[in-house]
């Protein structure tokens, strides 16, 4: 098993993408264009990551686009050793951010995937009432490379039964877990999707809940800890609490559909004392006996 350094070192090379921040409604605000390099130095000992950010545009129809004139921002972040926030696997998907949520403080993670020659990042950001604030969606092709960019995520290209497989890493450094797993998402109607969610070792466990759709938005209201799911440009969804309570469990999570089969989701879990506990990497495909018009 590859050192967490060797992981990271998966994402040396030069990046270029944007930055595009959400609201918590999904709503685009604005889009950065960026350069995001990570050069490996002294025999990949130490690592330099660059981020310059070029003019940005508030206009959506615009997108985002590279500019003949200089960056208008350029951050240098060197570094030798990793934080105790972050994990990463072994083909270079990682997460930072927060390591305890507390109220009255600001909270926030980075949740990142990467495949080929395309990075895709999601940062998730609370303010100090616990209120999700504000989303960031970095979606990068390494320079050089003709690596696509995959179309708007739609309810329609998550319905299916898909079966994957998990990993499981813990910032205590125990052996990591890997189990697997099985997600069955049908419509019931036409503004609500039933989701079914099996997972663990041995006989597992099974969750099974229902939401609204509302546009982009899938609403899940049942229990004391509402989530929605975001379906956002490039494939990605973004998964997370609208408000964060003490004393109850909660994750973040990232999803990307990587092909009409094949989708990734990185998922942040913390505790009920609000301590980030662990992260897991799961790689899905969907059964080809489920198609898109799956009905309840």
């Amino acid at each position: 098993m590859k050192s967490q350094w060797q992981c990271l070192l998966e994402n040396l090379g030069e990046w270029q993408g944007s930055f595009a921040r959400f609201s918590p409604a999904g709503e685009l605000r604005e889009e950065t264009p960026t350069i995001v390099s990570l050069e490996g130095l002294d025999n990949n000992q130490t690592v330099r990551q660059t981020i310059r950010r070029y003019p940005s545009t508030s206009d959506p129809a615009a997108g985002a686009s590279f500019q003949t004139q200089e960056p208008i921002d350029e951050k240098v972040l060197v570094y030798s050793t990793l934080g105790r926030g972050v994990l990463f696997f072994d083909e270079g998907a990682f997460s930072q951010g927060s390591t305890q949520f507390g109220p009255f403080s600001d909270f926030g993670a980075e949740l990142g995937l990467i495949a080929g020659d395309r990075r895709l990042r999601l940062v998730q950001l609370f303010d100090r009432e616990s209120n999700l604030h504000q989303l960031t969606l970095i979606r990068e092709q390494r320079a050089g490379s003709n690596a696509a960019e995959r179309p708007l995520l739609t309810v329609d290209d998550l319905l299916g039964e898909w079966e994957g497989e998990a990993v499981t890493l813990y910032p205590d450094w125990r052996s990591p877990t890997v189990y697997l797993t099985n997600l069955h998402i049908s419509r019931n109607g036409d503004n609500q999707i039933v989701q079914q969610l099996t997972f663990g070792v041995g006989e597992g466990a099974t969750v099974r809940s229902t939401a609204i759709v509302d546009g982009s938005r899938l609403k899940f209201d049942q229990g004391s800890l509402p989530v929605q799911v975001l379906l956002l440009p490039d494939g990605a969804s973004s998964t997370s609490p609208v408000h964060l309570q003490t004393r109850q469990p909660f994750f973040l999570e990232v999803g990307w559909l990587l092909a009409p089969k094949h989708r990734q989701r990185l998922i942040r879990h913390y505790d009920s004392k609000g301590e980030w506990v662990s992260l897991t990497l799961v790689n899905e495909r969907k059964l080809a006996k489920h198609e898109g018009n799956d009905r309840a």
